[in-house]
């Protein structure tokens, strides 16, 4: 029997994890939005709480929830849930388990011509990270001492196109309240899926907080990438086909790296690979 080739075997654990996370696909039809028992607990990848399929909770939901709480608790299950994760597979979650990122790599598949970002535009999630994630939900709050998940309200596409878009249009009552919130939350996701068709995963390099977290691991993470030097023929393979943009034989840990595995694939002499508790040297 013919074996899966490694894209394809990526390809299927990604539509595996985006069906885990949402399983509940009749809601999208009646406009429900899911009560599963299990919403208490998150998922490692960015997936909306609202979204009407959804199973799971949201991990940078789940945090600026607790952020933005009255008597602001610190949520030692989130962090410790992030921490795991994190320590365990570090940005492997971005390239095998995160629904957004899985639609992101199809958008990408649309011809037209492919770009590459300015490296300053990668630092942008780490200010949305701080100042959407952690500061404005603790310091913006109400008269009742609760504060606004912000990248939630004003950013997240993931949330726009898995849960405000299908809600709104199962639900046409709700269209005529809906209002320049909204059109801003929409146009966020209208830009970050067009530039997705230029850029390969335009979110996970520019604006995803989540990924920004799990980035800190990759030097640390069980799961990691090994580069064997004296194997290498100095070919740039690797960094021509790479869609985070990074010469894996320069820095094969690097924060960006998502662990696709296609530096691996590509490389003629297996110079690099991918696996757990491997140590490049």
């Amino acid at each position: 029997m013919k074996k899966f080739s490694n894209p394809v075997k990526r390809k299927i654990l990604q539509i595996c994890a985006f069906g885990f996370c949402n399983p509940y696909v009749q809601n999208f039809f009646n406009g429900k939005i899911s009560g599963a028992k299990w919403k208490s607990f998150c998922v490692p990848g960015l997936n909306c709480y609202s979204c009407p399929a959804a199973a799971f909770s949201c991990p940078i939901g789940a945090l600026q929830a607790v952020g933005g709480s009255a008597d602001f608790k610190f949520s030692f299950y989130v962090a410790g849930l992030l921490l795991a994760f994190g320590a365990l597979l570090g940005r492997a979650v971005c390239g095998f388990l995160c629904p957004f990122g899985l639609l992101q790599e199809l958008i990408f598949k649309i011809p037209a011509p492919k770009i590459k970002l300015p490296r300053a535009v990668k630092y942008i999630k780490y200010f949305v990270l701080l100042i959407f994630v952690l500061i404005l939900p603790a310091a913006d709050t109400n008269y009742a001492g609760l504060g606004d998940p912000a990248f939630c309200k004003y950013i997240c596409p993931a949330g726009t196109f898995e849960a405000g878009l299908p809600l709104a249009a199962s639900h046409p009552e709700l269209r005529p309240a809906l209002g320049n919130l909204f059109a801003l939350k929409v146009g966020v996701l209208a830009f970050v899926l067009l530039a997705c068709v230029f850029v390969a995963r335009f979110f996970c390099k520019a604006l995803c907080p989540l990924g920004a977290i799990y980035g800190f691991f990759n030097k640390l993470s069980f799961y990691r990438l090994n580069f064997q030097k004296e194997k290498c023929v100095s070919c740039k393979k690797c960094a021509e086909l790479c869609p985070m943009d990074i010469d894996p034989t320069r820095s094969p840990n690097s924060f960006e790296c998502v662990r696709c595995s296609k530096c691996a694939d590509a490389c003629p002499t297996g110079a690099i690979r991918l696996g757990f508790f491997c140590r490049s040297h």
